[in-house]
């Protein structure tokens, strides 16, 4: 599995992670017709900075980004074991302490059954054992994903004009969670 050292303890990018809701592993190579059937649904991007990412060709180019980048995850759903979507861990800056959790995407059935919140939630207690910042880009104009971040705390930090892999750039928005501040939310 990736990963690298975060003092002295190794951050594996591509964990096991698993709660009552949903299951995440390491994404491989053969879960991408899978993970392309739930993608192959316009609806899902329709906000997002590249809404053609539907078509198989443009979803390979995503696939093959995710596979290489070593942080990709497939999540399933616990009880069914049925593919949910895929998120990632990458940009770890080790000198900063501070990782991006992103280009996540769930299919339409799972939306506003918590899978979202379930699937971050997991994410962010494993970061939180290595750094001290998680950082997330969302294309400025995914409202869905906008108001998902700020109900998870995700604290608006500014905006950026970024190029998914292999794809033209585009304006995002980013939002960071502090460890500090996720410790004192999870207390309350």
């Amino acid at each position: 599995m990736p990963g690298y050292q975060v003092a002295g303890v190794k951050f594996n990018l591509q964990p096991i992670l698993k709660n009552d809701q949903v299951y995440c592993q390491p994404l491989i190579t053969s879960d991408f017709e899978r993970l392309y059937a739930v993608a192959s649904d316009p609806l899902i991007w329709e906000q997002h900075p590249n809404p053609d990412r539907y078509r198989r060709t443009v979803f390979e180019n995503y696939f093959k980004g995710a596979i290489d980048s070593g942080g990709a995850l497939l999540v399933t759903d616990v009880a069914t074991n049925e593919v949910i979507g895929s998120s990632r861990f990458y940009d770890l800056a080790v000198g900063l302490s501070k990782i991006s959790i992103g280009y996540t995407f769930l299919g339409r059935k799972f939306w506003g059954k918590g899978c979202n919140r379930m699937l971050k939630i997991l994410m962010l207690d494993h970061a939180f054992q290595f750094v001290d910042r998680t950082v997330f880009y969302v294309g400025a104009s995914n409202r869905r994903s906008r108001r998902a971040m700020e109900k998870l705390g995700g604290k608006y930090i500014g905006e950026e004009t970024l190029s998914y892999y292999g794809e033209l750039a585009k304006p995002n928005v980013i939002y960071a969670i502090d460890k500090i501040d996720w410790l004192h939310s999870a207390a309350e």
